[in-house]
């Protein structure tokens, strides 16, 4: 029979799988490379005493306010604004003053996640502290992430690898600061750990986690509900009908409320407190 394989080099030995690049990132160790997502992630958090998070979703889109505020000072010197016409003149300010009052939300979830991270570290126990969890990346998950630094506590980041390049924020504990390939390993730790919820505006991606999420605490596939917090009731309520969901029969009038509406960070941060110390 012909064969064309090469014979081994006398006095080097094989490699082994574990220590093969090549295998490792192959579609064939594809189960290797999602059980490593499971168990790494683990033994940081334990290493962290972390075990129990209060998770912040939300758009990247939303600028910090001394931010946007800067993108709009700076929309009359643009080259594109020059360029414009009247109408398109109008578009762009609108976009910028869009942009200026979706500010608010970072600001809120900076301070939001600030207080409740004052509070958690107030807690003897380290393991029974509640540790603000968000996606890595900018945004809201920048904000939530700044928060916690600000009041001197940690806080995780479950980055995930895009196209488009997540870059993840720099406020994120580097110790707990992840970078998952897996879509639904991302998840698992989003959920794994959480004790709490707090849903800012966003787009397909919020709406991604917060109806997974949702559903397992409709299910019952939680040991006990979580608070939930839907922040921003006006953007909420006008992309989302939920009273529709209920009258149209789809949920049970009682699914509405696994949600609580804020717009104050005062009650969010009060009505998150109470049902966490409650569980």
């Amino acid at each position: 029979m012909d064969c064309n394989c090469s014979r081994l080099t006398p006095g080097k030995w094989p490699l082994k799988a574990y220590k093969n690049t090549e295998f490792l990132n192959s579609p064939h160790a594809r189960q290797i490379r999602i059980l490593c997502e499971f168990t790494e992630p683990e033994r940081r958090f334990r290493e962290a005493k972390v075990r129990n998070t209060v998770c912040f979703f939300g758009s990247a889109r939303i600028k910090p306010p001394e931010g946007a505020e800067a993108t709009r000072d700076a929309l009359t010197s643009s080259p594109e604004w020059k360029a414009a016409g009247p109408a398109r003149r109008r578009e762009l300010r609108e976009a910028a003053d869009r942009t200026v009052a979706m500010a608010r939300y970072y600001a809120d979830a900076q301070a939001l996640a600030s207080r409740l991270t004052r509070w958690s570290q107030g807690i003897r126990d380290p393991w029974k502290r509640f540790v603000v969890c968000s996606g890595g990346g900018p945004g809201i998950m920048e904000a939530a992430n700044r928060g916690a630094a600000e009041a001197g506590g940690p806080s995780v980041g479950l980055n995930i690898s895009l196209p488009m390049e997540q870059a993840p924020n720099p406020y994120q504990t580097h110790e707990l600061a992840f970078e998952f390939h897996y879509f639904f390993v991302r998840k698992f730790w989003f959920f794994y750990l959480a004790k709490g919820l707090v849903i800012f505006p966003g787009g397909f991606g919020t709406f991604d986690e917060f109806f997974e999420l949702a559903t397992l605490i409709q299910t019952g596939k939680t040991v006990k509900r979580m608070p939930v917090v839907v922040f921003g009731s006006e953007y909420w309520k006008e992309v989302l009908d939920f009273d529709a969901l209920a009258r149209w029969g789809m949920i049970g009038s009682e699914d509405l409320k696994m949600f609580h509406f804020s717009d104050d960070v005062d009650e969010a941060f009060n009505y998150l407190r109470k049902h966490l110390v409650a569980r």
